[in-house]
Parts: C-alpha cells; sequence; structure tokens
C-alpha cells in the first residue's frame, strides 16, 4: 500500500477495538493522517508510560473507553457510529499473563471475538471485517519451515488456544451468517512487532529499551544490561508498519473485492526470522553506534539469564506466500531497518518526550512513500 492507496480511507468510518494499545495506537496514526473517521473502542491504555497517551491520539478521534468483553456496551457503540470497516486488534496478547489468569484471556480473545462477530453480523453497515489474531495459531510442531493458512490450528499455551479459538469463531460465524451479507470478512496472523512505543511487559525489544532508558536515568553502566530469558528461540520479527500496511490492504481489497476475502498470514519474509540473541545483538549494535547528534548513549550488552518460566515455542515462522500472490506484498523495511528505527525512535524520544506524535508521522512518511 502506498500514500497514494491510503487515500481509500479518507472520509471512511473505521472502527477499531484495542485502539489504546501498541498497535492500535500506530493505526489510529495512520488512519488519522489518512482523513479516516476514527472510533476507537477499548479499555484504558493497558501500560504506563502508553504510546496512545504520549501522542496524544485520544484528542483525534472518537475515543471510547469500553471492555469487548460487553457486548451490550459494544453494540450500542456500533449502533452510533454505523462503521464501514472495522478492524479487531482488542486481546490479551501475553503468553505468560495468559498462564497467570487464563479464564479473563479466554473471556477476552474468545468472547470478544463472538461479541465483535456479533456486532457485525447486526450492524448492516460493515462492508469490511479484519480479525488479527497471531502466528501462534497454529499446532506448534517445531518445523524449520513456514506454516501455512490450511496447517491445524492449535496453539499451544492459553493465549495461543485462545487465538486458535478466536480464528474458529470467525470461520463459523463466515460460514453460517457472512457469506449471506454484504460483508466481506478475512483474518490476519501476524509474527513479532516491533517498533517505536512499545512498552509490554515480557517483550525482547521493550525490555531493550528499558534497559537502555534505565542506564541513561541512573548513569550506572550495569544498569544497560539486558536480561535475554531465551536467546536461542527463533522468531518471525517486522516492524509494526509491516502488518499494519497488511490489515489495511487487505480490508481495502474486501471492500472492493468480497473474493478477496481468507486467512492470511502477514509475517516477514525467512531472512528477517531470526533468534532472540541476534535480535539483541542487532539493538545493542545499533544504540551503541555513534549518531549524528553527538550525544552520549551509553553502551549497553545482554546475558543469557532464564527465569525457569513456562513454556513457549522455541521455533516458528510462517509461509506468506499467499499474501504475495493475491496482494504482490514484499517488505518495506527488513530487520535491520526495523531496529533502526526503533532506536531513532526510543532516542528521540527520551530527548524530547514531546515529539512522539512529530516522530510516528515522520516514519509513517517515509515508510508509506
Amino acid at each position: 500500500m502506498t500514500k497514494k492507496d491510503l487515500e481509500f480511507y479518507k472520509n471512511k468510518k473505521v472502527l477499531i477495538t484495542g485502539h489504546t494499545g501498541f498497535k492500535g495506537s500506530w493505526l489510529c496514526q495512520i488512519l488519522i493522517g489518512a482523513g479516516a473517521d476514527v472510533t476507537g473502542y477499548s479499555l484504558e491504555p493497558p501500560t504506563t508510560p502508553s504510546l496512545f497517551e504520549e501522542a496524544g491520539i485520544a484528542e483525534k478521534i472518537n475515543h471510547v473507553i469500553g471492555d469487548i468483553r460487553d457486548r451490550e456496551k459494544l453494540m450500542q457503540v456500533f449502533a452510533d457510529v454505523q462503521p464501514e470497516i472495522v478492524l479487531h486488534l482488542a486481546a490479551q496478547p501475553i503468553v505468560r499473563e495468559s498462564y497467570k489468569d487464563p479464564v479473563g484471556t479466554y473471556e477476552t480473545n474468545v468472547m470478544g471475538t463472538v461479541n465483535i462477530c456479533e456486532a457485525v453480523r447486526q450492524t448492516k453497515s460493515v462492508k469490511s471485517f479484519l480479525n488479527v489474531t497471531t502466528d501462534k495459531v497454529y499446532k506448534n510442531n517445531e518445523w524449520s519451515w513456514g506454516y501455512r493458512e490450511n496447517e491445524p490450528l492449535d496453539g499451544y499455551d492459553p493465549y495461543s488456544n485462545s487465538k486458535s479459538c478466536s480464528e474458529l469463531v470467525t470461520h463459523s460465524y463466515i460460514n453460517s451468517f457472512y457469506k449471506y451479507m454484504d460483508v466481506a470478512v478475512s483474518t490476519a496472523r501476524a509474527g513479532n512487532v516491533i517498533g517505536g512505543g512499545d512498552f509490554a511487559p515480557d517483550r525482547i525489544i521493550p525490555d531493550c529499551v528499558r534497559a537502555a532508558e534505565k542506564m541513561i536515568k541512573t548513569g550506572n553502566p550495569e544498569d544497560g544490561t539486558i536480561i535475554v530469558r531465551n536467546p536461542y528461540s527463533t522468531r518471525p520479527y517486522q516492524h509494526v508498519l509491516e502488518p499494519l500496511n497488511m490489515y489495511l490492504t487487505i480490508a481495502k481489497a474486501q471492500y472492493e473485492d468480497k473474493e478477496k476475502a481468507g486467512f492470511y498470514n502477514v509475517g516477514p519474509d525467512d531472512c528477517d526470522c531470526v533468534t532472540t540473541g541476534d535480535i539483541v545483538n542487532m539493538f545493542c549494535a545499533s544504540w551503541n553506534a555513534n549518531t549524528s547528534d553527538g550525544k552520549d548513549w551509553g553502551s549497553v550488552s545482554w546475558i543469557n539469564k532464564h527465569d525457569g518460566g513456562p513454556h513457549e515455542a522455541n521455533f516458528l515462522k510462517l509461509d506468506c506466500s499467499l499474501v504475495k500472490s493475491v496482494f504482490g506484498w514484499k517488505p518495506v523495511w527488513n530487520i535491520d531497518k526495523a531496529i533502526e528505527m526503533v532506536v531513532q525512535f526510543s532516542k528521540r524520544r527520551i530527548a524530547d518526550p514531546g515529539s512522539v506524535a512529530e516522530e510516528m508521522r515522520a516514519e509513517i512518511e517515509e515508510f508509506f512513500k
């Protein structure tokens, strides 16, 4: 999708669930720039600090605080807004948190999806609906090749399994209801995303940024040591703008042609499937490199320190041949560029906390040009 393609969204009524989260905030910023009429439905921002608040997004959209488990309130928002396009990002997204609160994870990720699907079913204005899930929906056999869209769905942990269920709920609504309606519905299974403004716990790049920021604040070099739980696990990593680009591409394409609806892997190329240790090495190298501003940003490093946490997959990647074939997709920024943008964003934010929205706009402009 190019900047010109984004003009499709001008004046379109777009409803985003989970808009206060990391990906939701970036998505809102893209659509604000495109001139869309955006409504967000979500809980309060999930972290402190939060990208949503630092970028001042609430003032630029129809900002609604609500729980996707609250079907009555959700239905009322749909009735009031009459959206044309629905992008469902709301979820409990952390694997470790799902072990601590499996019931809450299933309530949010499964019944929340049921509620969204039901709201779409009962709102005739909706023409395009995309449910965003995860690469972890697949039954993971630790294969060295990527999973394709026709592989069995059976996530291992409560988070992954609940997102598998979210997929199946969507499939059922398509077969039972949507195929008889004037609405196009897809799911998108994305890999691990990185980017500026992610403050989530138990994610490797936010952990890297937190260590660097703490080192700068305290002046203690030891605070710049990053703890890595499993440096040998392999994951598909991509800049957050990559999957958001594809979400918007799919939503637009199926709005214009229902035949484009489907179930899509939205991950990076094979070259961007790297180990956790490799991606931390990239971060350290980028952070420690000399910068044009002449400021001494200190030096970060990492240590391997497994904390005995619950099971997480060691090897996982996606086969994205389908989106390449259907949409002509290819990544804009590879993993090296993605890390560079994270470091650029983080250093600018530390130097000038009021620059977050401006930095987001600049990165979006560069990405979509």
